[in-house]
């Protein structure tokens, strides 16, 4: 059996020695090269533009505008963004959204081809514009406040929250006067950078088909190709996309980079007789200032609970910052909308959540999907419910959580296989909750000085949640597969496959998850199968590496196809070719004004225990230990099920502690990775503790459940409950950098000494 077991990755040893191709490096050595301008305002109306410096310079072979965008918009779940900024009286085509103005510092105003990328990157320099600053709506309040200029007006709303969700549930009154406590705090909510290694990069030319054809990375290309296909007007089966080697995702490729420009640029070079393959990559500086991050936000929660700590009621109101455009923030909503009640039986429930337009950074997908930020209120709420009553904060979980048959938060039964309690019981008796806190190493972090033995204090916290698996709320959830069975010789027996998947593979290493599902659903050893990914010449629509979906959903896909190649087999087809599409129980929209509906068709289900280190005097933080718990169902390749929880501990430990994403009239301020501090070696958890649990989903394939967003949903709100225990001080933001710690020590040590 291939399933359970771990094979080394298929692309390990290129990756290691570099052989591995990224479109950084796959670049043909007769390419063209092109630079992306940004616009560099935040909110302004452009006047006028004048390339004709730029067209002049040496080595420029072109200059692409919005003129030369067949249809000026885009957009992952609206199509809300301009492709390009250009002066009014532009033919946009059927764009709906106003081009002439730019919502964001990284707009696009041209992109510059030339024989170069320093001849590209020169000439850009001499690109003239003229501009109308626009009041700039820095954040949430300002985008709401009285008389606020409507970013988006063309969707007819007359406000910047443009998205709303809502839970209307049981009697709220009722649920208030049943409480013996209630606990209530605002929480904000910071960004976070996606850090992948690899900056945005890709190449276009137009092959032997005479189809546009973009190799880039990204998270689906099926959805890279329709929004491609509809910029540049073409029919989808005239643009292929074709992913190479992906140096990470985390949600921060689900939308457009350079896919549309280069494509762009691809077809207009050619209807111009130049048919050489055209370039781009961008810095890591462009990539930080030019794609989306994990939404900043602010969550109001109020929570009532009796006297042994059942909860009675819930009241929240959600808000994220979406920035300048949509991009996947009206997805993102709801995964907070849901969240924000946690994996927990709550009988009276008012929940709203809005999505806000303003002129920062784009929120959009990012690992969790908004539910990090919805967890975080919630357990930090129910933390703090559980040292108002003196109940142990493990107990308050168990009596509160969520089993199979159980009504959720909106109003329908839960799918089955509900594990909230087999986690959370896990995860206790793996960290030895029972037990004290055993003594850590010496605390001595990378730092000028040693720690005062004396000023260090140490604390646990614990925290538990669940995260939906796959596409949510009616989205048409799908994914498709092919196999083709060879033999040798007279053997009767098929003895080798090509698998054809569309999946990404991102870096989690799910190509090899793929590979082992066929390779045990056609009872043949991994290595004899062949497969053929993330090209939509060759493979079907996969859906996207998001939603913790992907093993769930091409595995089932995969299965289906073994199935039926195994049929043309018998039938005497050689090869004989399986072909097959997965379509789960189907999903709902949410009613919108009481939130009823099934949103999601599976969830699992995780826990975390936290053990830290503060020292008083300097304000540093170190994580001790992580015990971070999953229900996987079924672990396809353990090792990756591993890798996964321990780099999702790592990434949430920078957004808890050191990430912290600046900004300063609508301009990031910290767009190199020298100011924006992501976690090296020495600053990471001393130890993770893995705890894997195989409690079969009835719908996974092999019992399989989708993880890898999981390991982030409960880390932060364990952290700052640990941290809480140490210090007596509750963080109702983050990150816990050290001024921001050694500020609440002295407030709280003010407070002490008024009294």
């Amino acid at each position: 059996m291939s399933v359970g077991s771990s094979p080394v990755r298929h692309d390990a040893a290129d990756k290691v020695i570099g052989a591995a191709r990224y479109p950084a490096d796959a670049v043909p050595a007769d390419a063209l090269h092109a630079v992306v301008v940004f616009t560099n305002r935040p909110h302004a109306r452009i006047v006028s533009l004048d390339t004709s410096a730029a067209e002049a310079a040496p080595g420029v072979v072109a200059v692409l505008t919005a003129a030369d965008v067949p249809v000026n918009e885009y957009g992952l779940t609206m199509k809300d963004q301009p492709v390009f900024i250009g002066p009014a009286g532009i033919d946009t085509g059927r764009a709906a959204v106003a081009a002439d103005v730019s919502r964001w510092e990284a707009d696009q105003v041209a992109m510059v081809v030339a024989e170069s990328a320093e001849q590209a990157r020169s000439a850009a320099g001499l690109i003239r514009s003229e501009w109308q600053d626009l009041p700039r709506l820095d954040g949430i309040d300002a985008a709401l406040a009285p008389g606020a200029p409507m970013l988006h007006p063309e969707n007819g709303l007359g406000s910047n929250a443009y998205h709303h969700l809502n839970i209307r549930k049981g009697d709220m009154t009722a649920g208030w006067a049943a409480a013996h406590t209630v606990v209530e705090a605002t929480y904000e909510l910071p960004y976070q950078e996606h850090a992948f290694l690899q900056p945005e990069a890709g190449t276009a030319y137009i092959d032997d088909e005479g189809r546009v054809t973009v190799e880039c990375t990204g998270q689906w290309t099926y959805e890279d190709r329709e929004q491609i296909a509809h910029a540049l007007d073409l029919p989808e089966d005239r643009v292929r996309v074709i992913y190479l080697a992906i140096g990470g995702a985390f949600g921060g490729k689900e939308d457009m980079s350079v896919q549309i420009v280069l494509g762009l640029a691809a077809k207009v070079l050619a209807e111009r007789g130049e048919h050489r393959p055209v370039h781009c990559r961008w810095s890591r500086e462009e990539s930080m200032v030019g794609h989306h991050k994990r939404h900043r936000g602010r969550i109001t929660a109020k929570l009532g609970a009796t006297a042994d700590g059942i909860i009675t009621a819930i009241e929240a109101e959600v808000t994220l910052d979406a920035g300048g455009y949509n991009y996947t923030s009206n997805k993102v909503l709801g995964n907070a909308h849901l969240s924000v009640a946690g994996p927990y039986r709550v009988p009276n429930a008012r929940i709203h959540s809005q999505a806000v337009y303003t002129n920062a950074i784009p929120g959009g997908a990012f690992r969790g999907f908004g539910g990090p930020q919805g967890a975080f209120a919630i357990e930090c709420q129910l933390n703090k419910l559980a040292a108002e009553l003196g109940i142990d904060p493990v107990e308050i979980r168990r009596r509160n959580a969520l089993h199979d048959g159980d009504i959720g938060i909106t109003q329908t039964e839960m799918p089955e296989g509900v594990t909230t309690t087999e986690v959370i019981d896990a995860c206790a008796q793996r960290s030895g909750w029972s037990e004290p806190i055993r003594p850590a190493a010496r605390f001595n972090p990378i730092a000028s000085l040693p720690a005062d033995p004396d000023a260090v204090v140490r604390g646990r916290g614990f925290a538990s949640g669940y995260k939906n698996v796959g596409f949510s709320f009616g989205f048409p959830e799908r994914s498709e597969a092919e196999i083709h069975l060879h033999g040798d010789g007279d053997d009767d027996s098929p003895t080798r496959a090509d698998l054809f998947q569309g999946g990404s593979d991102v870096g989690q290493g799910a190509h090899l998850a793929f590979r082992q599902i066929a390779a045990d659903a056609l009872g043949l050893p991994v290595e004899a199968v062949t497969g053929h990914f993330s090209d939509t010449a060759t493979s079907g629509d996969s859906g996207s590496a998001s939603a913790s979906r992907l093993t769930f959903m091409a595995g089932n896909s995969i299965l289906g196809a073994a199935e039926e190649a195994e049929k043309a087999w018998r039938d005497g087809q050689r090869p004989a070719v399986g072909k097959f599409r997965y379509v789960p129980p189907p999903t709902e929209t949410l009613d919108p004004a009481t939130g009823a509906g099934a949103p999601n068709f599976s969830y699992g289900y995780m826990a975390t225990e936290a053990e830290v280190s503060v020292d008083t005097g300097t304000g540093q933080i170190r994580v001790d230990r992580i015990v971070s718990t999953h229900d996987v169902g079924k672990a396809i390749n353990p090792a990756l099920v591993r890798g996964q929880i321990e780099g999702a501990v790592v990434q949430a430990h920078g957004y808890t502690i050191s990430e912290h994403l600046q900004i300063s009239e609508g301009h990031l301020t910290t767009p190199r990775l020298s100011s924006y501090l992501i976690p090296g070696i020495g600053d990471i958890p001393e130890v993770v503790d893995s705890v894997i649990l195989e409690l079969a989903d009835p719908l996974g394939p092999f019992g399989a459940r989708g993880m890898a967003e999981m390991p982030y949903i409960t880390y932060a709100p364990a952290v700052i409950a640990a941290v809480h225990d140490a210090t007596g001080v509750w963080f109702d933001q983050f990150p816990l950098t050290p001024s921001r710690v050694l500020a609440a020590l002295a407030t709280r040590a003010g407070s002490a000494s008024s009294r």
